[in-house]
């Protein structure tokens, strides 16, 4: 199963995070505009052709964080939002991680890709 049609089961902590071939296998699984930094969060800047659309991208990250409880860190400026996710109550990345980047790239190709 992709990992875009799963769903971001929430951490309950007592686990510890995801490391080595565990954390490649998923991050081989997304798009190659998506960095891994030191084995704790993913992160990608997406890109819009207008202010206006960044925070309508935005918007509906939020919107997907929402539905997901799961929350990334979203910063936002002038034609371009930031996405850094992982799993605050344990420091580190687990799969859900991983699910809401795939969903996040799915989100962005179905409101944006006639755009770019």
């Amino acid at each position: 199963m992709e990992l875009a049609q799963k769903q971001c089961v929430p951490c309950r902590g007592g686990i510890p995070p995801l490391k080595g071939d565990a954390l490649q296998t998923l991050f081989d699984q997304l798009e190659k505009s998506w960095e891994m930094i030191d084995e704790h969060h993913l992160q990608k800047d997406y890109a819009f052709d207008s202010y206006r659309e960044a925070v309508r991208f935005t918007n509906l990250i939020a919107d997907l964080a929402e539905s997901e409880g799961h929350h990334p860190e979203l910063l936002l400026s002038f034609r371009k939002v930031r996405v850094s996710i992982w799993t605050h109550k344990i420091d580190g990345l687990v799969e859900s991680d991983f699910i809401f980047a795939a969903k996040s790239d799915q989100t962005h190709a179905k409101e944006f890709s006639s755009n770019q």
